[in-house]
């Protein structure tokens, strides 16, 4: 098992940054591939981003592609979302996930694990 706490959500002004954190306990980090999602029209939760166990390959929605970038520092048992760009349309609660093999790395029932999520408003 492992346990998922995001933070660093909030308010920004459109063309902003934010940076989330997913902060991991449990069973090793490293084992896990891990990703992002937010809720969406239609969806649960739509993919944002994913990034494999060692974090060499990462994976991002066409809407956020260039202006996201998500990362992880298994030292430290953490998962980043660096947001750049940001628009009214990003608003959202953000949530990380962990799966140790999800077979389609951009599908939310694929994620066993998942944290409590953190708001992200883009709003002027």
């Amino acid at each position: 098992q492992v346990q998922l706490v995001e933070s660093g959500g909030g308010l920004v002004q459109p063309g902003g940054s934010l940076r989330l954190s997913c902060a991991a306990s449990g069973r090793t980090f490293s084992s896990y591939t891990m990703g992002w999602f937010r809720p969406a029209p239609g969806k649960e939760r739509e993919f944002v981003a994913a990034v494999s166990r060692t974090g060499e390959t990462t994976y991002y929605a066409d809407s956020v592609k260039g202006r996201f970038t998500i990362s992880r520092d298994n030292s430290e048992n953490t998962l980043y979302l660096q947001m750049n760009s940001l628009k009214p349309e990003d608003t959202a609660v953000y949530y990380c996930a962990a799966d140790l093999a999800p077979v389609r790395i951009d599908v939310q029932a694929d994620y066993d694990y998942w944290g409590q999520g953190t708001q992200v408003t883009v709003s002027s």
